[in-house]
């Protein structure tokens, strides 16, 4: 067993990288990972079968909603968009971008936000690098500014129930370190990301999206969230077995594999209520500053780079080694002080 989930994890890790049909159809790709991880993991039965089937529902229709909304309202949302754009410098408006869907993801959900960050994006004129950039950072915000209250990511929502407390719990023990987490996410942004030949202000040429477009999207989504689900029940028996009674700090580091699995499955996993709160707020920590590494790691990743057309290659060229810089240095802050 233990074999067989490690090389299914490689093959999670890896083969995005290298196949292209795989990567163009990555939700597809975790959902078959998934219900394999939970037949080699012994997990598979009715009752993952129905909770795999039930866990998309809520965030599917949020995402079909959401994708119609948009395509009804586009024209008048760009509109605001380029009228706001117009009205303050270019470095502060990209700062607020990635520092705004940041916070507000916790109250609108992660996925909402994400969208938010794809319409932006496609309207506003940016060089490809910079488009990426915008992209891997806003998306790093919002994993982490969802997870302030239970209502914005799974992540979240699983943590307040393991642990019984009360809705602004999380938002008072990791409330600090995200947000000025988030605050530096949009300083950077703000440095990194550069306006392509000047042409700020220009709306995007890219068409409306088409109902079809829309549903089959939906429908990915749908797969990817079922399949994280699988994939997560599936590696729980390695999890239980090597990982719940090591100390805080090297679990922090180990939990970088929410870059690729389901962080809500980890943390249900590896959160008690047995444990003290700076426990818990490495855990949480270490798995939501990982997910946004890779485009795997996060639902709103997933939206952004399949909207945008970024690449696996692309997204880690940039997106390992900030949350690399970024996993260090709250390591020293969790753990040196």
């Amino acid at each position: 067993m233990i074999i067989g989930l490690l090389i299914i994890l490689l093959l999670v890790l890896f083969l995005p990288f290298f196949v292209k049909y795989i990567e163009k159809n990555l939700e597809v790709f975790l959902f078959i990972m998934g219900f394999l991880a939970a037949i080699v993991g012994g997990v598979f039965d009715t009752h993952l079968l129905i909770k795999g089937l039930e866990d998309p529902i809520k965030i599917t229709i949020a995402v079909l909603v959401a994708g119609l909304l948009f395509k009804w309202l586009q024209s008048p949302l760009e509109k605001a968009i380029l009228g706001i754009s117009h009205t303050i410098p270019f470095r502060l408006f990209i700062a607020l971008i990635v520092i705004i869907l940041g916070l507000i993801s916790s109250v609108i959900t992660a996925i909402i936000a994400a969208l938010i960050l794809v319409l932006i994006v496609s309207v506003i004129k940016l060089d490809r690098q910079s488009e990426v950039r915008l992209v891997v950072l806003a998306c790093f915000s919002i994993g982490l500014g969802a997870a302030l209250t239970p209502i914005g990511e799974p992540l979240s929502t699983i943590a307040i129930s393991k642990l019984g407390e009360d809705f602004f719990y999380l938002l008072q023990i990791i409330g600090p370190e995200v947000i000025s987490a988030v605050l530096i996410f949009g300083v950077i942004s703000a440095f990194l990301v550069h306006p392509k030949q000047d042409s700020r202000g220009l709306a995007s040429d890219q068409s409306s999206e088409s109902y079809k477009e829309i549903i089959i999207r939906t429908v990915k989504i749908y797969l990817f969230v079922m399949g994280l689900t699988l994939l997560g029940a599936g590696f729980e028996p390695l999890i239980n077995q090597y990982l719940l009674d090591l100390h805080p700090a090297v679990l922090y580091w180990i939990n970088m594999i929410s870059a690729t699995l389901d962080n809500a499955t980890l943390a249900a996993a590896e959160i008690s209520p047995a444990m003290d709160e700076p426990t818990i707020k490495a855990i949480l920590l270490g798995l939501m500053i990982s997910g946004g590494m890779l485009i795997p790691g996060n639902i709103p990743n997933i939206i952004a780079a399949g909207k945008l057309g970024i690449e696996s290659k692309e997204w880690a060229n940039f997106g390992v080694p900030v949350g690399l810089i970024a996993m260090v240095v709250y390591f020293i802050v969790l753990f040196a002080f």
